[in-house]
């Protein structure tokens, strides 16, 4: 792998968490001029043209993303990507962004791969190592910092928001999670489009988004274009495309980029006020995470070792 490779797959990734950084702020611009959008109709709307466009671009590309639903078991996979994994963290997200702020909502999503090592813990029996449990102890404290601003008799931050970025942390664990079996067998493309069209449409019988009456301005047409495009379907092409340049590990840390590119972008166009205690909270999570993602190589391995162990 040359250098320029390196280079090339270290830009996509990074921008592509840029990209989603900048859909959480799209979205709370959208709640702010438009207060009868709700997180349910935005997440529809998100899902199901992002969903539509990825199968089509898997169809074009020789994918053949309707194979999946020749096996039983990847059929009901994808299915439980969706409703488990897609919903809570698009879904709770949104709400989160809609009650609080992108940077607040985003910095609590991001605690989800500590969930992802509380479970490799609980149900695979996989000890945490020292980084991880430095690491946890620092989300813990930045966590802190962000949820009472130092006064640990009060909350700095709304309950609420608390609530629903904290489904939205677990959704990102059962997001990584679900589909990992299904993965290499049928692409990203096929298993991430059917995953958002299958959670866009239950949604929908939820709660009929042509039920909704909304005025939408040209200006907010294009903020829910960016929020598709460049919020969902380019990231997810460019991230995908970077493992091909970089190790997964790699590409992981590049998520550090996409709270700092909510927290800038949000304090730039949004006039969203922060205090040091959150500049202080967020900072600590982000080198938490990038500490546990140093790590994660190492525990695949581990998992790799046992596996090759106990079928020998």
């Amino acid at each position: 792998m040359t250098q320029q490779n390196h280079l090339r797959g270290f830009l996509l990734a990074s921008s592509a968490c840029i990209l989603w950084g900048i859909s959480g702020v799209a979205a709370s611009t959208l709640f702010i001029n438009n207060p009868h959008l709700t997180a349910m109709w935005l997440t529809q709307v998100r899902m199901i043209s992002a969903g539509l466009i990825l199968l089509v671009w898997g169809m074009v590309a020789g994918k053949h993303p309707f194979k999946i639903w020749h096996h039983r078991h990847a059929a009901w996979t994808a299915v439980s990507y969706g409703l488990l994994g897609l919903i809570p963290v698009q879904l709770c997200y949104f709400e989160a962004v809609r009650v609080g702020n992108a940077p607040i909502a985003t910095i609590i999503q991001f605690l989800g791969p500590f969930i992802i090592s509380i479970y490799y813990f609980l149900f695979k029996h996989v000890t945490p190592s020292r980084i991880e449990l430095i690491g946890m102890i620092m989300a813990f404290i930045g966590t802190l910092l962000i949820v009472t601003h130092g006064h640990l008799n009060s909350l700095a931050i709304s309950p609420v928001i608390l609530f629903w970025g904290g489904l939205s942390a677990i959704g990102v664990a059962t997001n990584t999670l679900i589909p990992r079996t299904i993965l290499p067998k049928y692409g990203a493309l096929t298993v991430t489009g059917w995953g958002l069209l299958i959670a866009g449409l239950f949604l929908t019988l939820l709660q009929p988004m042509w039920r909704v009456h909304l005025t939408i301005t040209w200006p907010q047409l294009g903020l829910l274009i960016v929020i598709i495009l460049l919020g969902t379907v380019a990231p997810f092409l460019m991230f995908a495309r970077s493992l091909s340049d970089i190790l997964p590990t790699t590409a992981s840390l590049m998520d550090a980029f996409e709270p700092s590119a909510a927290t800038v972008f949000s304090i730039t166009f949004l006039n969203v006020q922060l205090t040091s205690f959150d500049f202080i909270g967020g900072l600590l999570i982000i080198l938490a995470v990038m500490a546990l993602s140093l790590n994660t190589h190492k525990m695949l391995h581990f998992l790799r070792r046992r596996r090759a162990h106990s079928s020998s």
